[in-house]
C-alpha cells in the first residue's frame, strides 16, 4: 500500500461534520489532500447561474474552515475523472475517497475512475455522505422501486433508524508541499455586468450558516412547522433546502434535529423520495415518468411564459412567488406549486420550460427535486398530483395569505388594496381600486388568462391523452 497523502475529493459534500468520506480520511493518519473539481464538460447537468452563486460563497466557506485547521482546499478545473487522477498522480497519493452520486452517468464514471486508480495501485473508496438510505437498498416486495411515497416512507423510516451524526475531524495531517490551486475569483461564479444577486444576502450559505439555520428553525418554527410551511408571510419553514442542495448539512444532521416534528421528517422523505427516482430514471429533466403524457399537446405561448417568469401575470399569488424567485433565488413551497401548476395547467405550458427556468433562478435546484416536483405537479411523475387537481391561485392565495401579507411584500403594486379584494383585484369595485390608487392594465396586469377557461382547457388536453 502507498504512503502518499489521501485525496479527499468534495462533491455536493462541502462540510466538515458528518461527511463519512472526509471522516475516513482524517482517520487513515496520512496527509490529507482536499480537492474540488468545477467539472464544466458535456455530461451531468450544468449547474444553473443561482447554484454558481451560491457554489461560489460555499466554496470560500469550506476552504476558510480547511484552513482553520491547518488544511487547505484545492480549486482545479477540468473533467472531474481525469482531474482527480492527475492529482492523484502528482501528489503521489495512496488513496482517494469521495461521497457517493447517484445519477446513473455519475455512478458509471465513479465506477471507471475506481477501478483506474485501483489498477495503478492506489485504493479508492466512496461513501454515502448524501442521502438518509441508498436507493438499492430500498424496494418493494416484488424488487421494484416505489412508486408510491406513503409506503416508501413506511419502509424507509425503520432502515433510518435514529441516525447519529459524526463530528468534524479534530485535525487533518497536511502535505510536505501542497500543489497548485485555482483561485475562486478566475473561476467567475459570482455574477457580474449585471450583478443581480443583490436580493440574495439574506442567504449565508457554508456550514455555519447551515448550522445556524438549523438551530434557528428547531428553536423558533419546528413547534408550528405543519402551520408555518403553508404560511409564507409567516417564514416558517426551514430554508435549509440550499444548504442540503450543496451537503453543507447532512440530511441525517436535519433529521436527527428535528425529530419533534414527524412532518418535517417526512419533508426529508419525499427528498428520499426524488432522489431515488433519479437513481432509477436519470434523465427526469427531460423525459415523462409517465409515458402518456408524451403525447400532451403543449401550447407555445411566449407572451404567456414571459408574463410567468416575470411575475406579470395578473395573478397575485402566482406574480409574488416568481418575484421572490427573481429576487431572493427562492420561492416559499406552497407558492411553488402554485406557480407551477399555472404555467402547467392553466396555460398549457410543457412543465420542462418551467422547470428549467427554475432549474437557473432557484439557489437550492436540485437534480432530483426540480425535476421531481415538477413532474408532481404536472400528474407525469412518479406518486404525481393528478392533472385534473388545477391549483387555483385566488383560492391558494386566500387560503394561506388571508391577510395579502406576502402578496403585499412582493407586489406592491397591490399594498393598499383591501384584504378582501387582494388576490383578485379585478374583483374590486372601482371605489376600492381608486383607495388603493390603482389602475388596473396600467399599473397592475389583469389576468392573461381566464381562469375557469384555462381550467377547462387543461382537463380538455388531459382526457385527450
Amino acid at each position: 500500500m502507498s504512503q502518499g497523502p489521501v485525496l479527499m475529493w468534495f462533491r455536493r459534500d462541502l462540510r466538515l461534520a458528518d461527511n463519512p468520506a472526509l471522516l475516513a480520511a482524517a482517520a487513515d493518519g496520512r496527509p490529507v489532500v482536499p480537492l474540488f473539481v468545477l467539472d464544466e464538460t458535456p455530461g451531468p447537468r450544468a449547474p444553473g447561474a443561482a447554484t454558481l452563486w451560491w457554489l461560489d460563497k460555499s466554496l470560500a466557506a469550506l476552504g476558510a474552515s480547511l484552513e482553520a485547521m491547518g488544511s487547505k482546499l484545492i480549486l482545479r478545473r477540468g473533467e472531474a475523472a481525469k482531474v482527480v487522477a492527475e492529482l492523484a498522480a502528482e501528489t503521489g497519493a495512496g488513496k482517494v475517497v469521495w461521497s457517493r452520486a447517484y445519477d446513473p452517468a455519475t455512478v458509471a464514471r465513479d465506477t471507471a475512475l475506481k477501478a483506474e486508480l485501483k489498477a495503478r495501485g492506489l485504493e479508492a473508496e466512496s461513501f454515502n455522505g448524501s442521502l438518509l438510505i441508498e436507493p438499492w437498498t430500498l424496494k418493494t416486495g416484488g424488487g421494484t422501486p416505489y412508486r408510491v411515497f406513503t409506503p416508501f416512507w413506511r419502509a424507509a423510516r425503520p432502515a433510518i433508524g435514529e441516525p447519529e451524526p459524526e463530528p468534524a475531524p479534530e485535525r487533518l495531517a497536511a502535505p510536505d508541499a501542497w500543489p497548485r490551486s485555482d483561485r475562486l475569483a478566475d473561476w467567475g461564479l459570482h455574477p457580474r455586468r449585471p450583478d443581480w444577486s443583490g436580493g440574495f444576502s439574506g442567504w449565508r450559505p457554508g456550514e455555519a450558516g447551515a448550522q445556524a439555520l438549523l438551530s434557528r428553525f428547531v428553536d423558533d418554527h419546528l413547534d408550528h412547522y405543519a402551520l408555518g410551511r403553508d404560511r409564507p408571510a409567516m417564514d416558517g419553514s426551514s430554508r435549509l433546502s440550499p444548504h442540503l442542495s450543496w451537503g453543507e448539512i447532512s440530511p441525517r444532521q436535519a433529521y436527527a434535529a428535528t425529530g419533534a416534528s414527524e412532518k418535517f421528517r417526512s419533508e426529508l422523505g419525499w427528498r428520499e423520495f426524488n432522489h431515488h427516482l433519479l437513481f432509477d430514471q436519470p434523465d427526469i429533466a427531460a423525459v415523462n415518468v409517465d409515458h402518456r403524457f408524451d403525447t400532451m399537446e403543449w401550447r407555445a405561448d411566449e407572451a404567456g411564459f414571459e408574463a410567468w417568469s416575470r411575475g406579470r401575470t395578473g395573478l397575485p399569488w402566482v406574480d409574488a412567488g416568481m418575484r421572490q424567485l427573481w429576487s431572493e433565488g427562492f420561492m416559499h413551497n406552497r407558492v411553488r406549486m402554485a406557480a407551477a401548476s399555472f404555467l402547467i395547467k392553466h396555460l398549457l405550458i410543457d412543465w420542462r420550460r418551467g422547470e428549467r427556468w427554475f432549474w437557473d433562478t432557484l439557489v437550492d435546484a436540485d437534480p432530483a427535486n426540480n425535476p421531481g416536483n415538477w413532474q408532481w405537479v404536472a400528474g407525469s411523475g412518479r406518486d404525481a398530483a393528478p392533472f385534473f387537481r388545477v391549483f387555483n391561485p385566488v383560492s391558494q392565495g386566500e387560503r394561506f395569505d388571508p391577510e395579502g401579507d406576502y402578496v403585499r411584500r412582493w407586489v406592491p403594486e397591490l399594498a393598499r388594496l383591501p384584504a378582501k379584494y387582494i388576490h383578485a383585484p379585478w374583483t374590486a369595485p372601482p371605489l376600492a381600486l381608486a383607495g388603493a390608487g390603482l389602475n388596473l392594465g396600467r399599473d397592475y396586469p389583469l389576468p392573461i388568462v381566464d381562469l375557469s377557461e384555462g381550467r377547462n382547457r387543461a382537463l380538455a388536453a388531459f382526457r385527450s391523452l
